[in-house]
């Protein structure tokens, strides 16, 4: 029988397993957990990424970082396009509210994204890419 409980000692659920009650043998508890690891290096290049973008949106739109327009510059998005032309023409759709030049934006975030991977949930050992 399986309960799921949360010992005190550990903010986390976890799960035990037991023998049901009356057995003639007892099974010592185990405990379950289930991981994923990401490439930290890749996301602290992600994270690095965005905090420049949002500081120069702030110069861009001459505001406070509450005040920036809700624009999705989505790397992953960017990294699916086949070129940087097509990168470029995208950002300054996004970009179409900004009344300041913008192609010195453009030209260094597409910098900052080449050579940058798409952040995929990590495959399970076994599994085959698509």
């Amino acid at each position: 029988m399986a309960a799921v409980t949360s010992p005190e000692t550990t903010p986390q659920p976890r799960v035990y397993f037991q023998t049901p009650p009356g057995t003639e043998e007892e099974v010592p508890q185990k405990q379950g957990r289930v991981t994923v690891k990401y490439d930290r290096k890749e996301l602290r290049r992600r994270l690095n990424l965005e905090e420049w973008i949002v500081s120069q949106l702030m110069n861009l739109y001459d505001c406070e970082e509450d005040e920036v327009p809700e624009l999705e510059i989505d790397v992953d998005e960017l990294l699916d396009l086949p070129s940087d032309v097509e990168r470029a023409i995208r950002v300054k759709m996004l970009l179409v509210d900004c009344y300041k030049p913008n192609d010195d934006f453009i030209a260094a975030l597409l910098e900052k994204v080449r050579g940058m991977q798409k952040l995929n949930t990590p495959q399970k050992k076994g599994e085959l890419t698509p």
